[in-house]
């Protein structure tokens, strides 16, 4: 079983930036080596969307369409923690945001594949 963290929600508004701590206590990176990290979010009423993936091996990336050149995902090897820095936030980024994990090397976009969660982090982006 993977435990997730998430930490660094809040409110901020349009044009500012925030950013989101994904932890695993008790884990090492070995435990990561071959998994996969993700942040979803999910706002009132809709669908949870996938917002960015890191291949914890490499270091390798993908993000939705919506986040590009906006957010950026990241990870700390030494502190078992994965970071979402979010930029040039608008009301749209307002959500629930979500830290995932999979066992394997591929990003996937669906929620379905990813069998570990964190419990959720919230953002609200005023205008």
């Amino acid at each position: 079983q993977v435990q997730l963290v998430e930490s660094g929600g809040g409110l901020v508004q349009a044009g500012g930036s925030l950013r989101l701590c994904c932890a695993a206590p008790g884990r090492t990176f070995s435990t990561f080596s071959t998994y996969a990290m993700a942040w979803f979010r999910q706002a009132p009423g809709k669908e949870r969307e996938f917002v960015a993936g890191i291949r914890w091996s490499d270091g390798s990336t993908f993000y939705a369409d919506s986040v590009k050149y906006r957010f950026s995902i990241s990870r700390d090897n030494a502190k078992n923690t994965v970071y979402l820095q979010m930029t040039s936030l608008t009301p749209e980024d307002t959500a629930v945001y979500y830290c995932a994990a999979r066992g394997g090397w591929d990003i996937f976009t669906s929620p379905g594949e990813y069998a570990y969660w964190g419990q959720g982090a919230q953002v609200t982006v005023s205008s």
